[in-house]
């Protein structure tokens, strides 16, 4: 991914070279008789404001309205050919039944609030025992990178990833991706193994690097 510190989507990279796309369906998952969606419903305000990795730039749930900016900055990323198996951002509704409600994120421009970059989970399978364990996709506007906005999207969403009692979070990158990699390094993910020729990207088969991040304490 060009400058991507964050500009990958992991769900297509880990899962869908072996069955297709990852997409979850919105039924509730439970944490203990808790439906998974009422357990990690966000406050609508600001979940992280301005911080020295990206000043001037608010972490905020995403929002129906935002739709049209993160698919932009989806294909974006899908263009630099080092984000994803996928060439084309999928439809709206395709994003939405695909990704978890309340564990999807944008950064933004307070003042205007304009869009610049997201953050997204879907679950790995709907059997009870993964129900902590998700995927991430996270993608900044190309004219934003260097900016520290990848990792100011990243920490709020582990943040809230373990608010909701997640205990994995899970992802998937192109070696060519360094960037990428040193960001969730970074970020406290490491590298679990290599998938090797696990999909072919226009014509040439590509590595996959699997890695994970395990929340900080034992869920209880």
């Amino acid at each position: 991914m060009a400058h991507d510190e964050a500009v990958h989507d992991c769900s297509d990279l880990t899962s869908a070279a072996l069955s297709g796309e990852s997409v979850s369906d919105c039924a509730a998952d439970t944490f203990g008789g808790v439906g998974y969606e009422e357990a990690t419903r966000p406050s609508e305000g600001a979940v992280r404001t301005s911080s020295a990795s990206s000043p001037g730039i608010t972490i905020r749930p995403m929002r129906e309205a935002d739709a049209a900016r993160v698919l932009a900055i989806y294909q974006a990323g899908l263009d630099t050919g080092n984000a994803s198996f996928e060439t084309t951002a999928p439809t709206w509704n395709h994003f939405d039944q695909g990704k978890r409600r309340r564990l999807r994120y944008v950064a933004v421009d307070p003042d205007t609030d304009h869009v610049v970059g997201w953050i997204a989970a879907s679950r790995v399978s709907n059997r009870s025992v993964y129900a902590g364990v998700v995927e991430h996709s996270i993608y900044v506007d190309p004219s934003c990178r260097g900016r520290g906005i990848g990792r100011d999207l990243l920490n709020a969403f582990i943040d809230a990833s373990e608010t909701a009692g997640v205990w994995t979070i899970q992802t998937g990158i192109f070696p060519e991706n360094g960037p990428s990699l040193l960001l969730h390094q970074a970020c406290g993910f490491r590298v679990v193994g290599t998938r090797e020729r696990i999909g072919r990207h226009h014509g040439v088969w590509r590595d996959v690097l699997f890695l994970e991040r395990r929340m900080r304490d034992d869920p209880p």
